[in-house]
């Protein structure tokens, strides 16, 4: 092992995995960086995780493992420590007749092998290689913090039954005090932070505390029994948030900043009394890596193009829909990245403010104090600015204001709440906006949504019950008939649900002349014909098919999307069923 560790490089090259040339720029590269030659190789993408791990495996004698294709179980993996598991980048997989099989990522790492050796003294120990990504990845599904919360949730419980009176440290973050309390919520932000959880809800209930986590759109739920903790669970969260603690009967809004495991955390909070108690939702936004640009937000090229022609216009307005949740904000935000420059003033007016970006001016509305959309609005087009980013459009003063503001001069990017594009506008129409208005200054609505996007790690080919066929042959813009989908088998990548991560689907619709003359004739019909006519439109369910056809989504998620839609139920024979 340590002749292959010296030798790493050499071997490679003899065996032509990578080439001298490869081996002398990861040399210099190891040099500056300080990192193992084999992280190194890999993050210059000479060679992949894969490879380094059969090759190790193969020079050592030893069995390379696909994690991702093993199911293990939480009880035996986790006998070996947390603490040990991730410092010697080790996971035991299985315990059989005295045999333990422990994965490493770095198999000549023999301090680490006997560091396990002696935890488990009366034990073989038989060593197995993996890769890091995958070992990494089992530590957050493996080593959740569940078992964790409960045990806290019971001496909280306990400590709650022998005083009435709880003890906060105010002035230290979540996690570094001493008490319980602190402890068991800096416990449930890792839980979160392990499951890619975007909200955290908190809810009490008569007989259990729920715990709830939303990921990837879908809500996954801890129930735990001891109710009466609620009470200094929720009031703890209101001190870091600085809300008033004696107020129970109204609701309220906050935010908070944390460190998870080397992560920064904006925690943005809203509290509603319900009959048991106050219900919680924390919204938790990464401030190092969560700010999306629209390369990431699963848009194909065309409708990318589609986006960035319509950004570099000097004045216009761009309008965002979709319901909540539906990545409207993300997808701005991409667009606030790209037009961020020095030569550009950008001024944003918002509720709240997700996400803090250098050299654009953002602003809080306070409707408390009087600062609403609209007052701040008015201000902002005094300010000289480019580019103006309306949070969300409410009421018709603010929608007026916003789109003379894209007729003289400014490029107005906001936000409307509708089901898709073409009806956004008939729905500023009913909000009392003028059609001639909507006709000068609108240039494009982009309609969003999103779908659970199939795991990599185990996306497998499924054949299409005949029902399923039919559904998908009733939709005539798929154009073929689909005997086969995709979908994930459920894998420790995914922690089990056949998912990771979320993909953006888009409608987008571009004002032509036909459509504008519509508009100016106030001919609402007129205009929902002539939107459809239009030659770049396409509507969110042939955005959602496509992915489909790519293996990029669910049938589930695409039948979950359009379901109820009537240009479905016109035309499906399975509607009647």
């Amino acid at each position: 092992m340590a002749r292959l560790k010296r030798r790493l490089g050499t071997l490679l090259v003899q065996e032509s995995v990578i080439s001298e040339a490869e081996l002398q720029a990861a040399l210099q590269q190891q040099t500056e960086t300080g990192r193992k030659l084999g992280q190194t190789l890999v993050d210059l993408d000479i060679i992949s995780e894969v490879q380094l791990g059969q090759f190790l495996a193969k020079q050592l004698q030893l069995e390379f493992v696909d994690l991702n294709q093993r199911q293990l179980s939480t009880e035996v993996v986790q006998q070996l420590p947390e603490v040990q598991a991730r410092r010697y980048r080790a996971l035991l997989l299985d315990k059989i007749d005295g045999i333990i099989t422990v994965a490493l990522s770095d198999p000549t790492n023999l301090p680490a092998q006997d560091s396990i050796s002696s935890l488990f003294s009366s034990a073989k120990i038989h060593i197995v290689v993996v890769t890091e990504s995958q070992i990494i990845q089992a530590f957050e599904r493996y080593y959740r913090r569940t078992q964790a919360i409960f045990s806290m949730a019971e001496q909280l419980e306990h400590e709650y039954s022998q005083t009435t009176q709880f003890k906060f440290d105010l002035l230290a973050p979540a996690g570094e005090s001493e008490s319980t309390i602190d402890k068991l919520l800096h416990t449930i932000f890792e839980d979160a932070l392990a499951m890619r959880a975007s909200d955290i809800h908190i809810e009490p209930d008569a007989t259990c505390l729920r715990i709830r986590l939303r990921v990837d759109g879908h809500l996954q739920e801890t129930l735990i029994p001891e109710v009466t903790i609620s009470a200094a669970l929720i009031l703890k969260i209101k001190l870091l948030a600085q809300l008033d603690i004696s107020e129970k009967r109204l609701p309220q809004d906050g935010r908070f900043q944390l460190e998870v495991k080397g992560q920064s955390l904006d925690v943005r909070i809203s509290t509603m009394p319900i009959y048991h108690g106050e219900a919680v939702v924390m919204r938790l936004l990464d401030r190092d890596g969560g700010l999306l640009n629209l390369n990431q937000t699963g848009a194909n090229e065309e409708v990318l193009a589609c986006m960035r022609t319509h950004l570099q216009r000097p004045h216009g307005m761009i309008l965002m829909t979709g319901p909540t949740g539906s990545g409207k904000t993300t997808t701005l935000y991409g667009m606030l990245n790209e037009l961020n420059q020095k030569q550009r003033k950008i001024i944003t007016i918002e509720d709240p403010i997700e996400y803090q970006l250098s050299r654009i001016n953002q602003v809080q509305v306070n409707p408390k104090v009087g600062l609403n959309f609209a007052q701040v609005l008015r201000t902002v087009l005094r300010q000289d600015p480019d580019i103006i980013m309306i949070g969300e459009m409410r009421d018709q003063e603010t929608i007026n204001m916003g789109l003379r503001g894209a007729i003289t001069g400014h490029l107005v990017l906001s936000t409307l709440h509708t089901n898709d594009a073409i009806s956004s506008v008939l729905r500023l129409i009913d909000m009392g906006a003028a059609p001639y208005l909507i006709a000068s200054s609108v240039r494009l609505v982009i309609a969003q949504r999103l779908l659970r996007r199939i795991c990599r790690a185990c996306h497998t080919q499924i054949v299409l019950s005949e029902a399923e066929q039919a559904w998908l042959a009733a939709v005539e813009s798929m154009g073929k008939a689909t005997t086969h989908t995709y979908r994930g088998r459920g894998c420790q990548a995914c922690h089990g649900t056949g998912y990771a991560g979320r993909i953006g689907i888009f409608e987008i619709l571009e004002f032509d002349d036909m459509m504008v003359r519509a508009l100016r004739n106030n001919d609402h019909q007129a205009f929902v014909d002539a939107a459809k006519a239009n030659a770049g439109y396409q509507p969110l369910q042939a955005s959602a098919l496509a992915c489909l056809e790519r293996g990029e989504t669910t049938l589930e998620e695409v039948m979950h999307l359009v379901e109820g839609s009537a240009w479905l139920v016109a035309s499906n024979p399975m509607s009647s069923a």
